[in-house]
């Protein structure tokens, strides 16, 4: 405030002003200039200088001094002052600034719980509302009753027609599912009167690549290929190399049964789908609708059937030709093998089934890899699983039946009984363990190379080559990411052993030793087998293969082998339980043996129970109420008692 030529009635009037707070800015300065010098109200604004601090100046100039030296003096006097001193404000007008924030705050606070609330109350109405829209033709369909079929069958062709790939693998995968929910099959084209089956797969056969293939894969090609031209030339009437159209008796003598061809070619295509390299152009060949066409012709053949879904398991671990198996019908025909009874061909529709359920299932299960359960989807959570593994000339399936009788007490068949199951595990531990995963591993063995298959296969056979071939599988399978139990026969205890000592090795594979609880060994020649031994002394007539020399009592490889496990299983702290035969088994017509003596059997760590079996039924329990079955359910249970009680 600047008082300029000012007289005592003006001075008095800035002193009540500043006697004023409420009226007064904080930072007021008060300059006085040319007021009368005997004015008495400057006493008193000294006074309220000395005792409240305030900033004021009475400057007195000369008379002779002219007006804009005052006014610049002025201006230095503002620009000179002393620091600010800072006057709080009153409590009341905070009081009121924290009403004023206060109350738009709380309804800001107010206003966004009602908006979230609403928000929550109309996403859920809308959730329930999709799930009864997916749920509405199931619904429709069970609920009512029609009284014309063909109107019930119009519903369910309507739902099919309305699935895509994906919602049709999840519909084959569902328990109890009612097939009509499913297309049928398209209309295969007709071929050339003159092209029969035989002639379309060797076309195809010939069109895969054969350089840079497997030699077993070239082996096959070729020993099909060479089977199916001899059928050519049986009908025709004769052997080529006589000219063709030769003696009528030359047919019969070089006629092969079409059955034989198919089975020839088939094998080779089983090795072709091993590689996804080949797998795009058995699809581009239109090698799914030979594959159903041969399927449909062929319902009298187990064999051929159960060949021909192994090939479509094998094509379905590739992503890409998921729309293609789809396309060309074999949903349908997946979805009512799985309901077959025959234990062995709903599992081979089980893991094409599986492989092909991207949405569920992370595994993927390679071939010699089969899921015995579950093979539908569930909410059952699985907790843990279970690895059944065969030995020399065993099987997935057929290694685990139950004990063959040929006369029971009431003098039926063993094969009558209604609880007589082709495989216990599948069957049994499904149902006694439901969170159980089960698996079974099969591969080929042979006693003899006579016998093998594949000239090849020879140098791979060692339980070296095998345990890595086999973790690869289950690697893929998710074998390892859950408590595990392994179940093994014979020499298939041996490969779970050099399994777990390779994956002690290998880092990738470090949680399927990690992971497993126990190991139930049946009649496993920990330290030979006079088998062996017999079959290597023969060695000139049974040219035993490398699986069987390998199981020659007191083998250093099979010593060292046995050394190496003890120290992991002893340090893993694994449950062991060992069962032993005693009584011989009959090898033929002409010679009977203890395959695997006890003292073989007998690890040296775990549990040992000897039986009253040969080698073959050891790991064939007679029923579910059988000490065998018992025993060993009883062990799965306590050494995943912790995973199985959550």
């Amino acid at each position: 405030m600047y008082l300029l030529r000012c007289d005592c009635t003006v001075v008095n009037a800035a002193l009540l002003l500043l006697q004023k707070p409420e009226l007064c800015p904080a930072d007021l300065f008060l300059y006085i200039y040319e007021c009368e010098r005997d004015c008495a109200p400057t006493s008193k604004f000294q006074k309220l200088k000395t005792e409240n601090g305030w900033q004021f100046n009475i400057f007195f100039p000369s008379m002779t001094m002219p007006f804009e030296n005052v006014y610049m003096i002025c201006s230095r006097g503002i620009s000179n002052v002393g620091p600010n001193i800072k006057v709080f404000p009153q409590w009341k007008n905070i009081w009121k600034i924290a009403k004023i924030t206060g109350a738009v705050l709380l309804g800001g606070c107010l206003f966004f719980t009602y908006e979230v609330v609403s928000l929550s109350r109309a996403v859920t109405l809308n959730t329930q509302a999709v799930e009864q829209e997916k749920h509405k033709s199931y619904i429709y369909l069970d609920s009512i009753h029609f009284k014309d079929q063909d109107t019930l069958d119009y519903q369910y062709r309507t739902v099919a027609q309305a699935c895509d790939h994906r919602t049709a693998i999840g519909v084959a995968r569902t328990q109890g599912v009612d097939l009509r929910f499913f297309l049928p099959p398209p209309s295969l084209p007709e071929g050339h009167d003159n092209c029969s089956t035989e002639d379309q797969l060797r076309d195809l056969l010939a069109s895969l690549p054969q350089s840079d293939v497997d030699e077993c894969v070239k082996y096959f090609t070729y020993l099909a290929l060479r089977e199916s031209s001899e059928s050519i030339a049986a009908q025709r009437g004769g052997l080529w190399c006589f000219g063709g159209n030769g003696l009528p008796y030359t047919q019969s003598l070089s006629s092969v049964p079409s059955e034989k061809v198919e089975t020839f070619c088939l094998q080779a295509l089983v090795h072709h789908s091993k590689d996804s390299r080949h797998c795009d152009t058995i699809v581009a060949k239109r090698g799914l609708q030979l594959l159903q066409k041969i399927y449909q012709l062929r319902q009298d053949s187990l064999k051929i059937q159960r060949t021909i879904v192994r090939i479509i398991g094998n094509l379905a671990l590739c992503d890409s030709l998921h729309n293609a198996i789809v396309q060309s019908g074999w949903i349908s025909l997946l979805a009512e093998l799985l309901k077959s009874p025959h234990i062995i061909q709903a599992s081979h529709a089980a893991r094409a089934l599986a492989n092909l359920d991207r949405d569920a299932m992370q595994e993927k299960y390679q071939d010699g890899i089969y899921i015995l359960h579950p093979q539908f989807r569930s909410s059952q959570k699985i907790k843990a699983d279970v690895l059944f593994i065969h030995g020399l000339l065993g099987a997935a399936f057929k290694t685990w039946r139950q004990q063959d009788l040929d006369v029971v007490q009431n003098g039926k068949a063993a094969g009558e009984k209604e609880d007589y199951t082709d495989c216990w595990p599948k069957t049994w531990l499904a149902a006694d363990c439901p969170n159980l995963r089960v698996l079974s591993v099969e591969y080929d063995t042979h006693l003899s190379d006579w016998r093998a298959k594949c000239p090849a296969e020879n140098q791979r056979k060692s339980l070296a080559y095998r345990s890595q071939e086999l973790l690869k599988k289950l690697k893929a399978a998710g074998v390892g990411d859950k408590p595990l139990v392994w179940v093994a026969h014979s020499m298939g205890g041996l490969l779970v052993k050099k399994m777990l000592l390779d994956a002690a090795k290998d880092p990738e594979l470090q949680t399927l030793l990690n992971n497993t609880r126990g190991i139930i060994f049946y009649s496993v020649p920990h330290h030979g087998s006079f088998m062996a031994e017999y079959s290597v002394n023969v060695k000139y007539i049974l040219f035993p293969s490398v699986e069987v020399k390998e199981l020659i009592k007191g083998s250093p490889s099979l010593h060292e082998l046995n050394d190496d496990f003890l120290t992991v299983a002893k340090e893993k702290d694994l449950k062991v339980l060992s069962f032993a035969e005693t009584l011989p088994t009959n090898i033929g017509t002409m010679v009977k043996m203890n395959v695997v003596p006890v003292q073989s059997a007998d690890l040296g760590y775990g549990d040992l129970i000897k039986v009253d079996v040969d080698h073959l039924n050891i790991c064939k329990p007679q029923n579910k109420d059988s000490f065998l079955y018992k025993r060993s359910l009883q062990f799965i249970r306590d050494a995943l008692a912790s995973e199985l009680s959550r």
